[in-house]
């Protein structure tokens, strides 16, 4: 292994962390302003121009009245088609109690900002997952709070009912569906193998197809809580195991390809000790080309794997400083 390898996992799990937490914080905003489009507008009923108010279809009324414990998806992208679902089944939201914020909030409040709402959700939800889930909330988990809210014209009218809830938003944004309910699931931030997540910037975005320009490629998905059996192992401790059980993964995946002919690297996550006690003990092994100066990664196009067309990095211009992926 070269020496470039050896530094590449632990510079690609900060680099990657520092990424994805904030593309998960980016994501929760996407999809609290999309909660208000999909949740408690007026015009998603048959109104619109010209149109009148209408009503709302008794799927939707159920699926924006849901009290804790439902689980609800939807299709479109204004989330008009949004409907309850068993937790059984693959969902985008699972409701975790029902908030009314009237005390703090009276009729003549005026109606609160995006970022107020933000910091309502952050002050409201996260204080009643630990209960309902029955264990702690892994704050580098691939579950986040969001709440589901009021209008502005519901809102003049006293409405001030929220409900709390948890999703799965990847790095770029896009909430993933999640299958089983939330209480029981596992909240390990892992891909599953053959996943690749797209290039944003110079950071990581959402899963796209492994034949499109990407970041990296997940190729092995492992529990560290099979060889540390005695607590939460320290982050060198990990290092040292994955280093070996990931290049015997990904001599499996690729068909013993030579990685750096490719100039791809091998690397892989780390977990944190409040993971560890949340129950997330499970790590993505990965493959990616990072850039020159080690500032993020560069395009990789096509898959690793064994029997695949193959890929290869590719040194992409540089982007722009404001793209949501950077660093």
């Amino acid at each position: 292994m070269s020496q470039r390898s050896e530094r590449f996992p632990s510079r690609m799990q900060t680099l990657t962390t520092r990424v994805v937490m904030a593309g998960v914080f980016f994501g929760a905003v996407i999809a609290l302003a999309l909660s208000v489009a999909f949740s408690w507008t007026d015009t998603l009923a048959g109104g619109g121009a010209g149109g009148g108010e209408g009503k709302l279809s008794e799927a939707a009324q159920q699926a924006f009245h849901s009290p804790p414990g439902t689980c609800l998806t939807w299709n479109a992208k204004d989330a008009s088609d949004a409907h309850q679902v068993p937790c059984t089944e693959a969902h985008l939201f699972e409701v975790t109690s029902v908030v009314d914020i009237g005390a703090k909030y009276p009729q003549q409040a005026p109606f609160p900002s995006l970022d107020q709402w933000q910091d309502i959700a952050q002050q409201q939800c996260n204080a009643d997952v630990r209960p309902y889930l029955g264990h702690p909330l892994d704050p580098y988990g691939k579950l986040t709070t969001n709440l589901l809210r009021p209008t502005a014209a519901q809102w003049s009218q006293g409405d001030r009912q929220l409900r709390c809830g948890l999703q799965f938003a990847g790095p770029g944004g896009a909430l993933q569906p999640t299958t089983g309910p939330a209480k029981t699931q596992d909240q390990s931030m892992v891909w599953a193998p053959g996943t690749c997540l797209a290039l944003v910037g110079k950071g990581v975005g959402d899963p796209v197809d492994c034949g499109k320009p990407h970041s990296y490629e997940i190729i092995a998905t492992l529990d560290l809580a099979s060889h540390f059996k005695d607590g939460y192992p320290k982050l060198d401790d990990q290092k040292s195991w994955l280093d070996t059980e990931c290049n015997k993964a990904a001599k499996d995946y690729t068909g013993s390809t030579d990685l750096s002919s490719k100039k791809l690297i091998l690397g892989w996550d780390s977990r944190e000790q409040e993971s560890w006690d949340a129950g997330s003990t499970k790590v993505n092994c990965k493959v990616a080309a990072t850039l020159q100066d080690g500032s993020g990664f560069q395009a990789v196009t096509g898959s690793v794997k064994s029997g695949s067309s193959g890929s290869s990095g590719q040194q992409q211009s540089p982007p722009p400083s404001s793209g949501s992926g950077g660093n």
